[in-house]
């Protein structure tokens, strides 16, 4: 393995704002796809052996650097000066009914929940945790999903590492059968229901 390899993705990494593939670093440094997946795995098992305050770890499905848990009060003081963007309760009930059912419709997510959730899609949508993946054949709906930045948030390397929450989920096709009707066209600039909930929790 060349000396410059280590150096040159550490200088590459440096200034990513999102993880990066192996593949696209071996293209930029024009280097053997499995010489630099080795070389990044030993990086991070080196700053790991060293104790640094950040480590370099493959998720979302590319490399990129991240703060240790244990310094993360330390970060965020100094980035947040203590404050913190947080979801709301339902944000993060209507995030998880697209994780597990995803690509799904806002009429579906509202038939789960029972509520309307427009106006949390927005801010799901405002935060790029869910984005449109097409159209629903039948009723020509427009379905979302999770992106790349709901991975890299949760520290997965993919959705296959969602936890098993089914048995914890409403039996969503049954709820939307009986409750079809009770579920209206939401006007997507309406007021949200939901926008009172005042739990909130850090994403």
């Amino acid at each position: 393995m060349s000396d410059n390899l280590k150096p040159a993705l550490e200088a590459v990494l440096m200034v990513v704002d999102e993880p990066v593939t192996e593949e696209h670093l071996a293209k930029v440094l024009e280097r053997p796809r499995r010489e630099v997946a080795d070389a990044l795995r030993e990086l991070s098992d080196e700053y790991t052996v060293q104790g640094r305050g950040f480590d370099l770890r493959l998720i979302a499905g590319g490399w990129r650097f991240y703060t240790r848990p244990e310094y993360a009060e330390a970060v965020e003081s100094f980035v947040l000066d203590g404050q913190q963007a947080r979801l709301t309760q339902a944000a993060l009930e209507t995030l998880a009914v697209v994780a597990y059912r995803q690509p799904v419709s806002r009429s579906r997510v509202s038939a789960v929940r029972g509520v309307n959730c427009d106006g949390v899609m927005r801010t799901l949508l405002q935060r790029g945790l869910v984005e449109e993946a097409g159209t629903e054949p039948e009723t020509g709906a427009i379905l979302y999903r999770t992106t790349n930045y709901f991975l890299e948030r949760m520290g997965l390397r993919g959705l296959d590492e969602l936890p098993e929450l089914a048995p914890f989920l409403p039996e969503a096709d049954a709820i939307e059968a009986e409750s079809q009707e009770g579920v209206p066209s939401f006007d997507p600039d309406a007021p949200d229901p939901d926008a009172d909930d005042t739990t909130t929790t850090e994403l």
